[in-house]
């Protein structure tokens, strides 16, 4: 490991100026390509403290052994070197796209004679019409057998069509009407070029000038009582209706562009591109890409549009191109797009309309190729059971967690305090014993304490069903038929907590206040994915590619996301409940708005009426109408217990686990509906 100041540049050395600059290891590899707008600010943040580094980058400068810089004009030639020396070093930390397949396309080769249709992959050719990509050769096919009707253009290759001229036969398609035959004069060159570019010409979206051609020749022949002819056009008719569906209108207006989504999580992104020519869908593609620095969503956008576009020139970019969020600065990537088209190209997030509207099913095609790669990656046995070995050696374990639960909790500014408790098993998750807590016994935004007391309440619980005969029995109830435990009764190997030292600190503490020394304790620092340990003040760094923070962090953000599910059903109740729906003609607007400024309800309701008018868009009498209808709702509250002064409640902590919002509730709780709601 080189320490990064060993080869830490001399003040005043490095220009200040745009760049691209490039670290070596100790056998000169190039290991990282980056640019800067001004290189001496860029690298300076390099040779800061190890500690403050992201862990990614901090093991990138510790891997390096040298750095070295190229000064250019400008942040488009910048952009333009970067793309050129990742492609030639592929760079190990750089944005790695594991699917750099070569996409198929529809090609026309306008370049010969007489021109073919075929699939083409990889380097596009001069003079060859280009129409795609599509994520399978298989749908090209079958939209050119389609198309083959109407447009009968040679599909052989070379030698069969130079065999077919020797011999005078055509082919097999020639034969049955799929193809022209001009191997053997049945059209002239010039005919089948026209024929080609008819095809090229409906393949880039002028359908309607065809389809109406198609129906006039029709309706003469029908009047002329040929009835064989006419029975062909509305079959050929047919099939072109049916290759237009497989390429269904999303914009009205013939729009030319691309459409880039990213969904992603602290690991791993996945970039979902859909190809819009003529107002159609005429392709899909996308990536899974390891997350192998700290990069924002825009930069993610930068390396995507690179990947796209690093090697096309002229209508290959088109003149939209619809991003997620804007690589920063947006400027010289505009620019570069532009000179590769060779005309202006607009880089933009969608606002409004059908392109948003079609942006969020991109987005949504992101999100499930994600997700959908996670769950390959963890219906693996093997890769869980390497998942679990790992954990249990950098915990310092006896043996692997085969039960890991999860706890995270969830407010909305100190207010409606939630805690949810995730169990995965074997490395998959278990939602039939997944729990939700509700924090009553304070209030405020003090995780910690709220860590502590929802672990107190779930191994209090296990002790007391423990406890009853000290081993599990039927007798007693506490063993499900198929043999297992119920309920809180089953300990796991493992307790996660969302956060840092504090987190653990609190969590490892509540089992020694029960007298527990037998559950190991961790806890999962979102941040910078650090593993804290109790009474360790340096937490554990597991590599990036470990299966074990995969597994580490597919448990945290489960914790996260059923809290969060959670905490917002308990907030929509208490908004939907709330005075302000009594007050006449204050509308979603303006209660929004009324929250947004006091930050809760609670906040509200001691509001005086001169602050409530300080909200835009309140006048006095609306605050005063407000004011009335909480002093109306404070006269109908209910009952309050006169000797802990708390709000009185059907429930308490250990009551029981089927009622919808009670402490320690299943997700097998509620009605259909809300577990579904839950779930999602």
């Amino acid at each position: 490991m080189a320490d990064p100041s060993s080869y830490r540049p001399k003040p005043g050395q490095i220009p200040d100026s745009p760049g691209v600059y490039r670290f070596r290891d100790e056998h000169r590899r190039v290991i990282y390509v980056g640019k800067a707008k001004s290189l001496r600010q860029r690298l300076a943040n390099y040779f800061q403290d190890l500690a403050g580094l992201h862990p990614r980058t901090r093991t990138m400068v510790t891997t390096a052994a040298s750095v070295e810089w190229t000064v250019v004009s400008t942040e488009v030639e910048a952009l333009q070197l970067e793309y050129s020396w990742i492609k030639e070093y592929d760079p190990r930390f750089n944005v790695k796209y594991r699917d750099d397949k070569s996409y198929p396309y529809l090609a026309v080769t306008m370049n010969e004679e007489f021109p073919r249709v075929q699939v083409m992959r990889g380097h596009k050719k001069k003079g060859v019409r280009y129409f795609g990509p599509y994520a399978h050769a298989w749908a090209i096919r079958d939209t050119v057998d389609l198309l083959l009707r109407v447009f009968p253009v040679r599909t052989c290759s070379a030698g069969v069509f130079k065999n077919a001229a020797r011999t005078g036969r055509p082919c097999l398609l020639g034969y049955i009407g799929k193809c022209s035959a001009p191997c053997v004069g049945r059209v002239s060159a010039a005919e089948h070029r026209e024929l080609a570019e008819e095809f090229s010409d409906f393949m880039a979206g002028r359908t309607g000038t065809y389809l109406r051609r198609l129906e006039k020749q029709m309706t003469v022949a029908a009047e002329e009582m040929e009835y064989e002819r006419a029975a062909r056009l509305r079959d050929d008719i047919e099939a072109l209706k049916k290759a237009m569906e497989k390429n269904a209108v999303v914009l009205a207006d013939a729009t030319d562009a691309d459409l880039i989504a990213v969904a992603e999580d602290e690991l791993e992104a996945a970039v979902q591109i859909f190809h819009v020519r003529g107002g159609r869908v005429r392709g899909q593609r996308g990536w899974v890409t390891d997350k192998v620095e700290e990069i924002t969503t825009g930069a993610l956008v930068e390396h995507a549009l690179q990947q796209l576009y690093g090697e096309e020139t002229g209508d290959a970019v088109p003149k939209e191109v619809l991003v997620p969020a804007l690589p920063d600065p947006v400027g010289p990537v505009q620019q570069w797009l532009t000179d590769r088209r060779g005309s202006i190209v607009s880089l933009r997030i969608p606002q409004r309309g059908d392109k948003k509207a079609l942006m969020e099913t991109v987005q949504r095609n992101a999100q499930q190729a994600l997700a959908l790669h996670k769950t390959k990656r963890a219906s693996d046995l093997t890769t869980r059971s390497r998942a679990l070995e790992e954990i249990a050696e950098a915990l310092d374990l006896d043996s692997a967690p085969l039960r890991i639960e999860c706890y995270d909790i969830s407010h909305l500014q100190g207010d409606d305090v939630v805690a949810s408790m995730v169990v995965f098993e074997d490395g998959l998750q278990r939602k039939s014993e997944y729990r939700r807590f509700q924090i009553k016994g304070f209030e405020g935004q003090d995780d910690v304490r709220s860590m502590h007391e929802v672990i107190t309440r779930r191994f209090r619980r296990y002790l007391a069903e423990k406890e009853k005969t000290g081993e599990w029995s039927e007798e007693d109830g506490l063993v499900e038929e198929n043999g297992r435990p119920k309920r809180f009764a089953y300990p796991p190997q493992l307790v996660v907590v969302d956060g840092g030292r504090p987190q653990v600190a609190a969590a490892q503490r509540a089992l020694e206040e029960l007298g527990i020394d037998d559950i190991a304790v961790c806890g999962l620092a979102k941040r910078l994915e650090e593993v804290w340990v109790p009474d360790e003040d340096d937490p554990v760094v597991l590599p990036r590619t470990s299966e074990g923070l995969y597994l580490l962090q597919r448990v945290r953000d489960e914790a996260h996301r059923f809290a969060i599910t959670y905490q917002r059903t308990k907030r929509a109740k208490r908004f939907r409940s709330s005075p302000l729906d009594d007050v006449p003609g204050l509308g979603e607007t303006r209660k929004q708005a009324l929250i947004k400024h006091f930050g809760s309800v609670k906040k509200l309701r001691s509001a005086t009426i001169g602050q409530i008018c300080e909200v835009p868009g309140i006048g006095r009498k609306t605050a005063e109408t407000i004011a009335v209808a909480f002093a109306q709702a404070a006269s109908a509250a209910p009952a309050v217990n006169t000797a802990t002064g708390e709000i009185m409640d059907d429930m308490e902590d250990g009551a029981s686990e089927t009622t919808a919002g009670t402490p320690g509730e299943p997700v097998s709780a509620g009605t259909p509906d809300e577990r579904r709601g839950m779930e999602r």
